[in-house]
């Protein structure tokens, strides 16, 4: 009998490693009459990628951080960013999310970038040398054990990772602990329609297009409320499936 979770996990590994040698093979071999065409997109629908960040984000970053971004939305502008604050993206992919907040944060703060796909983390390297950030820092790990001190971090936040992870009572627990007391989540995500059962879910989706495995907004809400966060909002910003949305989620570790 299989294990569950587990093919789950390695499912999604394998659909992320594919998607970050794509775009590394991409930029290594996509030319057009001797004028390089940078890397290949991944192939995603209009709900998702860089084409949700602005214009004068996406002109700053190297072309792989944007062919590789799979995400439903722009963390950092939801997470409010400022000079000085220690950053960490869940599930940080080919790094866009990580380079834009090692900008925001200045050379006084710190973006961490966490993934457990090792083409991922070589493609979020390249990137980062390319656009010449120092204070980044990748690390291997999973969402559900983050390999950080706790109340390290002022901010966690992610894009369109925590509905494909296999265990989110463990990721809203890790990310709670490695939050310094009055710290913040401020994430992207889907998130279903209360109406919605899972079965439902997944007839709108697979698991690893961030459909099957999604929370309602009731229960991202209550996960949230069980690992000690409070100040909870989630809100809908465009539809992904017929009952399924991108939305903001923002929480707050209390201050004592």
């Amino acid at each position: 009998m299989s294990d569950q979770p587990t093919d789950l996990r390695e499912t999604v590994r394998q659909r992320y490693a594919t998607a970050a040698l794509k775009v590394t093979e991409g930029g290594a071999a996509a030319c057009c009459d001797s004028t390089c065409c940078g890397p290949e997109p991944v192939e995603v629908d209009d709900n998702f990628g860089s084409t949700l960040y602005a214009a004068a984000d996406r002109d700053t970053l190297p072309a792989e951080a944007l062919a590789a971004s799979l995400g439903c939305g722009n963390p950092t502008a939801v997470a409010e960013l400022r000079l000085g604050e220690r950053v960490l993206d869940l599930g940080s992919g080919g790094g866009i999310d990580v380079l834009l907040s090692a900008r925001r944060v200045g050379p006084t703060g710190r973006a961490y970038g966490l993934d457990m796909t090792e083409e991922m983390l070589a493609l979020a390297l390249a990137n980062a040398r390319k656009a010449g950030a120092a204070n980044v820092e990748f690390l291997k790990g999973t969402i559900e054990a983050v390999p950080l001190p706790a109340a390290t971090i002022d901010v966690v936040i992610s894009n369109c990772v925590i509905n494909l992870s296999v265990d989110k009572p463990a990721v809203f627990a890790e990310a709670f602990r490695v939050l310094r007391p009055g710290g913040r989540i401020g994430v992207t995500d889907v998130v279903a329609e209360d109406t919605l059962t899972p079965t439902q879910r997944g007839e709108r989706g697979d698991y690893v297009g961030c459909i099957a495995g999604a929370l309602s907004f009731a229960e991202y809400r209550e996960g949230l409320e069980a690992a000690g966060f409070t100040d909870i909002e989630i809100t809908a910003t465009h539809a992904v499936a017929d009952g399924m949305h991108s939305a903001i989620v923002r929480a707050v570790k209390p201050a004592v």
